[in-house]
């Protein structure tokens, strides 16, 4: 396992595809959404926000993550940056919604809490693209946290 320091214009470019949803989010929050953050499991939580934290540095300090040469490994890559495109599409669909807290932890082609899972796993596919130890198990910390707390929010929505 080589793993080489350096800025990632790849990682960049992945936190920008999730962080400028969220942002607008912050002013299209669902209505009601502050009651159920009182409820979020407090062993669920530290977890999202270790995996936040470490996810965010890791993808922008290890070039391995860059494009390199166009390989077969490279598919990986691809699969990752769909990924986060269906992202996307995802807040696509909920900013035209009524913006509830269904529509927020509704499912995307069949991906439960699309918002959680699909930039989970596109972290995770780019670690593993990166072959990177650190970043993927950073993400696992990540979602661990971030999927059981939409799926507890589902759940207590439906």
């Amino acid at each position: 396992m080589n793993i080489h320091f350096g800025f990632s214009y790849i990682g960049f470019i992945f936190l920008l595809m999730l962080m400028i949803p969220n942002i607008i989010w912050v002013k299209h929050q669902p209505k009601g959404y502050d009651i159920y953050v009182k409820n979020e499991n407090k062993v669920l939580l530290p977890f999202e926000r270790i995996g936040e934290i470490l996810v965010v540095c890791l993808s922008l300090i290890f070039s391995d993550l860059n494009i390199n040469k166009i390989t077969n490994w490279s598919i990986i890559l691809l699969i990752a940056f769909i990924m986060m495109i269906l992202y996307g599409i995802y807040w696509i669909k909920y900013f035209k919604s009524n913006k509830t807290m269904k529509d927020m932890y509704s499912s995307l082609l069949g991906i439960p809490v699309a918002g959680a899972t699909l930039p989970v796993l596109a972290f995770l596919s780019l670690g593993i693209y990166g072959k990177n130890i650190f970043l993927i198990i950073a993400t696992i910390i990540l979602g661990i946290g971030r999927i059981g707390i939409h799926l507890n929010h589902r759940k207590e929505v439906i």
